[in-house]
């Protein structure tokens, strides 16, 4: 199951990144990717925390070892950069989505008004 959920993380990273990019999307996948990214940054704030606790604690702790200390350390790391990754690409879809919706309202307004035309 693992191995699923890691394949599918590893899939909507790649589309979100792919779609603040630039690449073509609807906007109701975009709506999708941002629920699903605003999950992931959630998700990952509160693994971060809770590293950071345990971390906090292991410190604390005189008989804690250096090698479990380290292993924490690390974890805070690698969840700080996936933090970074989620709320960047977060904002970079906010910004996509202003972009479709600033298109769209150009394209009907220089589309006009069906009430303006005469036949």
């Amino acid at each position: 199951m693992s191995d699923l959920r890691e394949r599918l993380d590893l899939e909507l990273v790649q589309r979100l990144r792919a779609v603040v990019a630039g690449e073509v999307a609807s906007e109701s996948e975009v709506r999708m990717l941002a629920d699903h990214a605003g999950g992931w940054a959630r998700a990952t704030d509160a693994q971060l925390r809770a590293a950071e606790d345990r971390l906090a604690e292991l410190n604390a702790d005189p008989a804690s070892s250096l090698t479990e200390i380290a292993a924490e350390l690390r974890r805070v790391e690698a969840l700080s950069r996936e933090r970074e990754e989620a709320h960047r690409l977060s904002a970079g879809l906010e910004r996509r989505t202003r972009e479709l919706h600033t298109a769209w309202l150009k394209h009907h307004a220089e589309a006009g008004s069906p009430f303006d035309r005469q036949t």
